[in-house]
């Protein structure tokens, strides 16, 4: 049999919505389970994508939907991440051959693909506050509905989520919170709670914790005081074991667990309780992340979290190494580090991704995973500054976002020596609209007393990494995109500059001043070569990178009075950007040149490579030059100057 007719003869093949769960006995769920998991593998050792957290959840999701009547009960996931068996149970197995690629599944949930879906949730620590809102909904509208949120143990490291608990526990609404408890997050979860969760997983107990629960459950008739009579006996004399239930207990929410989230049984019957008891109840499963994978399991710093196409007998990439943005900033933190004692280093449970890891490993004292918590990491970045530190916050584009009031006011408000580095800035493609890193530049721009600054090559990274780190008057932004480094782009020469610090580097120049073409980071190689595509149609171009592109620099505005045209190159969106901010500084300054700027349309882009998504916006070499050379073909020839005198004017008639 081929592996055609193999995968039409699966179990998997029969299930196209939730329903067809229900119909299916427990050896074949079973089978079921299995199939998923190796369906999983095949199709994300391809496309890439977020393998550990789904095999993670494969019996926690077929329970869900064999107790819950999705869509009328809504299930929520934070993060969206955790949604892929929910996908493939959903009806949408065929759209994994192009998962994250154009034309195929999201990596998240997405309203535009199923009536499963209702929020495009991929920012972590936001279900439960969706959840408690929705719960009011249903019951101000009398609507007999249940709200479910899967929320995982690295997710409750963010504020959001204990602000929602102490609202849902008030509101005594319908509410079933499912905690994924795998002792991680992107990296090995953090944090008061944690502890507790891990003291539980790892206590000598819990396997006999866990049979006792499974049998206490399915002879309890109702989540409550009978089954809760129950469980602290039989949890009786394991202290570290109760540590959950009372914090949650505390809050006024039900608690039950743990529950082995890999024994679909046991998640089933706490849920069905769960279910119907009424009001908001937690059910803690505890799960394994990549669990049945091998080389997932086994993989620790992420168990194989996110991989690009990848090898499935080993778990190795297949894609050949390279020098990423990433690790050239890792590197130079590192060498810094080594001659700075006061610098350290602040990531939000990304130590990993974002390169803070190696810093991590050669001074553990001087690195913190704050876990998901952006705005606490920028106000304790904040206090490190106070304490005579100099903090370097590493975290994802996208996700500074959430933090704009506390670098408003806690950090720039005082004036205060803390760098952020901004990883995966732009547009990161396979990941959708919610990651790109494209509001950076427009958001913080605002800030008072801030530098932000974008390199364009591995040695620029290094260059404004450490003039970053060298300013103690206020904060700076450091800003680069994913993947690999390009080729070193050396300047022709460097206009201005202080002390080491600024400066504008000329990378493209040519006799005739017609265009001024500003690159912002990495659109440095592009913009050299649409210089050369003018430069073929009889217009000079001069290419040149700000380096440090908030606030504008002078010498960016001297440089615009010598041209015909003045034309912005970001990859950020237009509004509020670099463009804007250029054309601000010069009105200001009395330049009257015309300015044009390219950048991200506003708007919400699907996903897709970077390449395909900057197609989709015209940037590209050749539509820039294309459109570079219309406007400057636009504005008229200045008059060359001659020695003739003016013509003299003739009297007026009488």
């Amino acid at each position: 049999m081929s592996a055609e007719e193999n995968e039409a003869a699966s179990l998997l093949s029969t299930v196209q919505a939730p329903g067809d769960l229900r119909r299916l006995t427990a050896e074949q769920l079973d089978v079921l389970a299995a199939e998923i998991r190796d369906f999983l593998i095949a199709k994300v050792s391809r496309t890439g994508g977020h393998l550990g957290p789904n095999l993670g959840v494969v019996e926690l999701t077929l329970a869900l939907h064999r107790v819950f009547d999705s869509p009328k009960d809504r299930i929520l996931f934070d993060t969206g991440h955790q949604a892929y068996v929910h996908k493939i149970v959903t009806g949408r197995q065929d759209g994994f051959d192009l998962l994250r690629r154009r034309g195929g599944l999201t990596g998240y949930p997405s309203q535009a693909e199923s009536d499963h879906d209702i929020i495009e949730n991929s920012h972590a620590s936001t279900a439960l506050s969706y959840a408690d809102g929705l719960s009011k909904a249903f019951a101000l509208r009398g609507e007999p509905r249940h709200v479910v949120a899967v929320v995982g143990d690295g997710a409750l490291t963010g504020g959001m989520c204990w602000e929602a608990l102490n609202n849902i526990a008030a509101a005594k609404n319908p509410l079933v919170i499912v905690v994924n408890d795998n002792g991680r997050s992107y990296s090995p979860t953090i944090g008061g709670l944690a502890d507790h969760l891990s003291k539980l997983r790892l206590n000598p107990g819990y396997e006999k914790v866990l049979d006792l629960v499974k049998d206490s459950l399915g002879r309890t008739p109702l989540v409550g005081p009978p089954l809760y009579e129950v469980l602290h006996a039989v949890k009786k004399g394991i202290k570290d074991a109760v540590a959950p239930q009372a914090m949650f207990e505390d809050l006024g929410i039900k608690y039950v667990g743990p529950v082995d989230g890999h024994d679909r049984e046991a998640v089933e019957s706490a849920l069905r309780k769960a279910k119907g008891f009424g009001g908001p109840v937690i059910v803690h499963a505890v799960t394994r992340k990549g669990f049945g994978y091998r080389p997932a399991m086994e993989d620790e710093a992420d168990c194989l979290h996110g991989p690009g196409a990848f090898d499935i007998e080993t778990g190795r990439l297949l894609a050949p190494a390279s020098v990423k943005w990433t690790g050239v900033f890792a590197d130079e933190l590192v060498a810094i580090a080594d001659e700075r004692a006061d610098v350290v280093g602040i990531t939000a449970a990304m130590a990993e991704p974002t390169g803070i890891a190696k810093l991590m490993h050669k001074y553990p004292e001087r690195a913190y995973d704050v876990g998901i918590a952006e705005q606490h990491a920028v106000t304790s970045a904040a206090g490190l500054a106070i304490g005579g530190l100099h903090p370097v916050v590493a975290v994802y584009a996208t996700f500074l976002n959430r933090a704009f009031d506390q670098v408003l006011l806690d950090v720039a408000m005082h004036k205060l020596p803390v760098t952020f580095v901004l990883d995966r800035a732009g547009i990161t493609g396979p990941d959708g609209p919610s990651h790109y890193g494209i509001w950076d530049m427009s958001v913080f721009g605002v800030v008072p007393g801030l530098r932000l600054a974008a390199p364009r090559d591995a040695q620029t990274v290094r260059e404004e990494l450490r003039e970053a780190v060298g300013i103690e008057d206020g904060p700076t932004i450091l800003r680069f995109p994913t993947g690999s480094v390009p080729a070193d782009l050396p300047a022709l020469r460097r206009v201005g500059g202080v002390d080491g610090f600024g400066g504008v580097d000329v990378l493209a120049e040519h006799e005739r001043k017609d265009v001024l073409l500003v690159s912002v980071g990495a659109f440095a190689h592009m913009a050299v070569e649409v210089a050369g595509r003018l430069a073929e149609q009889g217009f000079g171009v001069t290419v040149v990178d700000p380096r440090w592109v908030r606030p504008v620099p002078v010498e960016i505005v001297a440089l615009a009075r010598e041209h015909r045209l003045v034309v912005t190159l970001e990859d950020g969106v237009r509004t509020g950007g670099v463009g804007d901010a250029v054309a601000k500084s010069l009105r200001d300054a009395d330049v009257w040149v015309p300015l044009r700027d390219l950048g991200v349309a506003q708007g919400w882009h699907p996903h897709g490579s970077r390449n395909e998504i900057l197609a989709d916006l015209g940037l590209t070499a050749q539509d820039v030059a294309r459109q570079v050379t219309e406007w400057v073909s636009r504005i008229e020839e200045p008059t060359p100057l001659t020695s003739a005198p003016p013509a003299r004017a003739r009297a007026p008639r009488r």
